[in-house]
C-alpha cells in the first residue's frame, strides 16, 4: 500500500500555503519553486522517498515572523494581528498562543497603542474624542483602554485642533456668506467629532475675527444652529 505522504507537495515557501500543508487543510497549489527546492520527484521523474523530503519548516517560527513583520516600522493591535494571522492560515490556537507570549514580553500593547494613536490622529488630522473612539473601536481596541486613553486627551489641546482646522479651511471661504461659510465649517467639525456647542463657539469666534469684528455679526443666533449634516 502506497505510503499517502507521497502525495503531498513539500512547502515552498509561501506562508499561506506552508501553513495549509502543516495542518493537513490542503494541499498546497503548484508554483514557482521558492527557496525550498522540489524533492517530490527524482531526476526519472518518478516520486522520491517521502524520508528524503528532509525536516518540514518550524511553523511556529513562520507565524512570528509574520508578527515581526507586521510590527517593524509600527504598532498594530492585537487584534490587527490576530485578523493577519488569520488570513494568513495560521491556526487559531497558534495565534493565540504567540500573540499572548508578544504581550507577556511588550511586543503587543493595546493601551500604548492607543495612545500612540491618539498621539498621531488628534494633532495630526484634528479630530475630536468621538471620531478617535470609532476609530480605535475599529482597530478592536477595548472600549475601557480606549476611554482611559481617551482622559489623557488636555481639551484646551481639543479646542485649539478645532481652531486650526477651521483657520485653514476659513482662507477658501472668503467669498462665502458668513451663515453658508458658517454652515460649512460647523459641518466640518461635527465630522472630525467634535460637539455641536463646541463647533458653533469655534466657528463663530474664527469667522468673527478674519472678519475683523469681535462680535461676529451677520452669524446665526445659538438658538438657529446649522445642522451637521448640511
Amino acid at each position: 500500500m502506497a505510503d499517502p505522504r507521497s502525495s503531498e507537495q513539500p512547502w515552498r515557501g509561501d506562508v499561506s500555503d506552508g501553513v495549509a500543508a502543516w495542518t493537513r487543510a490542503a494541499t498546497p497549489p503548484a508554483g514557482p519553486a521558492g527557496p525550498w527546492p522540489d524533492h517530490s520527484a527524482g531526476p526519472d521523474g518518478d516520486l522520491a522517498d517521502p524520508d528524503d523530503l528532509g525536516p518540514e519548516p518550524d511553523h511556529e517560527s513562520v507565524a512570528r515572523k509574520i508578527l515581526l513583520d507586521q510590527l517593524t516600522g509600527s504598532a498594530r493591535s492585537r487584534k490587527e494581528l490576530a485578523d493577519k494571522l488569520a488570513k494568513r492560515g495560521v491556526p487559531d490556537d497558534l495565534a493565540e498562543r504567540l500573540l499572548d507570549r508578544f504581550e507577556e514580553v511588550g511586543l503587543v500593547d493595546d493601551e500604548a497603542f492607543a495612545r500612540a494613536w491618539i498621539a498621531s490622529r488628534q494633532p495630526g488630522k484634528g479630530l475630536a474624542r468621538r471620531a478617535l473612539a470609532q476609530e480605535l473601536r475599529r482597530k478592536g481596541i477595548d472600549d475601557l483602554v480606549a476611554r482611559e486613553a481617551l482622559d489623557e486627551i488636555d481639551p484646551d489641546d481639543e479646542e485649539a485642533a478645532a481652531r486650526s482646522l477651521v483657520r485653514r479651511k476659513l482662507r477658501s471661504m472668503s467669498r462665502l456668506e458668513p451663515a453658508v461659510a458658517t454652515r460649512r465649517l460647523v459641518g466640518m467639525l461635527g465630522r472630525k467629532g467634535y460637539p455641536p456647542g463646541m463647533a458653533f463657539a469655534v466657528v463663530r469666534d474664527e469667522l468673527g475675527a478674519a472678519e475683523g469684528t469681535a462680535s461676529g455679526d451677520g452669524l446665526p443666533d445659538d438658538g438657529d444652529e446649522p445642522g451637521f449634516g448640511d
